[in-house]
């Protein structure tokens, strides 16, 4: 297959870790700035199979807006800071109670850069949203020193760039501008105030089932990994220069490519506990490449098929982790997370 082809895998068919019980007393609030990984609700309605049956059957029970059968990134890593996940930016008004966790400002689909339709705030919006939240003194430059910052970025730009005729050729030197795009976000988030920031590595795109399914889920393709790989040794080495620059340790890589790549090559978690026999085939999945997850017909049929037990899939749908899937990785990220705090 094509890398254009894998890497519109990240396109928005958006748009159509629970873990350790360590508490962090020290970090107050937990801020969250990108895509579908850490969306709990921000995207509209009527964009996202997120908010359509069978999305959030295992938790909370109903579709929540996340891209998922239950949890996802965000709200393990609220877990290990023994904070309660922040809401979603877009629900505030009907959870200002629940400032105080801090808050969600990821859209499914979105990227450091306009995607699809321009329709989605991207990064750089998304931070001017907090932006006036401090300006109104809703939030301190206090209570971001007290937090941690949640940065995700799971490949949309890379998406959207092929999608709207970008070569192959040409996505050599876009991924240099994703990154230093990206870099200018961490640095304006750290001048806010920020003193912890977690930034996500790019998963093994090619290993998602909406590129294993041309090989009957059974392998990824290597090749469209090797530019997550360039992505990823980029984005290292700007996060070694942005710390050094500031001589700190204010940002902080979670292995995604490692912790997604660790758990399909064992079928599960390091511990045993999680099983994912065939783990490049999703759970949930339209009933041809036209339809998706949560898709449906004008009288409400189904059109997706949904496998008997969430917990024995890795994937959910054709991008996005179950809630398993997410706690195995986060397994695995754990132990680096309790060195960072």
């Amino acid at each position: 297959m094509e890398p254009s082809n894998f890497f519109i895998c990240c396109i928005l068919l958006a748009l159509g870790v629970v873990g350790a019980q360590e508490s962090h007393e020290r970090y107050n609030h937990l801020f969250v700035f990108g895509d579908s990984y850490a969306d709990t609700g921000n995207l509209n309605k009527g964009l996202a199979n997120s908010w359509r049956i069978p999305y959030g059957m295992t938790f909370p029970g109903k579709p929540s807006g996340r891209f998922s059968d239950g949890r996802v990134l965000t709200d393990f890593i609220a877990k290990f800071l023994g904070l309660k996940s922040p809401i979603a930016h877009a629900q505030m008004k009907s959870g200002a109670n629940k400032l105080r966790y801090g808050l969600n400002f990821a859209y499914g689909g979105s990227g450091v850069f306009d995607t699809v339709a321009n329709v989605l705030p991207n990064m750089t919006t998304q931070i001017d949203f907090f932006q006036k939240l401090i300006n109104d003194s809703i939030y301190t430059a206090l209570d971001l020193h007290s937090s941690v910052v949640l940065v995700s970025l799971a490949g949309n730009d890379y998406a959207s760039f092929l999608a709207n005729g970008g070569t192959n050729q040409g996505l050599q030197s876009f991924i240099p501008s994703v990154v230093n795009q990206l870099s200018i976000n961490l640095k304006r988030i750290q001048k806010m105030g920020a003193t912890k920031v977690i930034v996500t590595a790019l998963q093994p795109l090619g290993c998602l089932p909406r590129i294993t399914q041309s090989s009957s889920f059974k392998e990824c393709n290597a090749t469209q990994n090797l530019a997550v790989n360039y992505h990823n040794l980029l984005l290292q080495q700007t996060v070694a220069k942005l710390n050094n620059e500031t001589n700190s340790s204010t940002f902080f890589i979670l292995d995604l490519y490692n912790s997604f790549t660790t758990v399909i090559e064992q079928k599960g978690d390091p511990k045993g506990k999680l099983k994912f026999e065939t783990p490049l085939k999703p759970c949930c999945m339209g009933i041809s490449r036209e339809y998706s997850c949560g898709s449906a017909d004008e009288k409400g049929a189904k059109l997706y098929t949904l496998c008997s037990d969430p917990k024995s899939a890795f994937f959910w749908d054709s991008s996005h982790p179950t809630q398993a899937g997410w706690k195995a990785v986060y397994t695995i990220l754990k132990s680096s997370l309790a060195q960072l705090f």
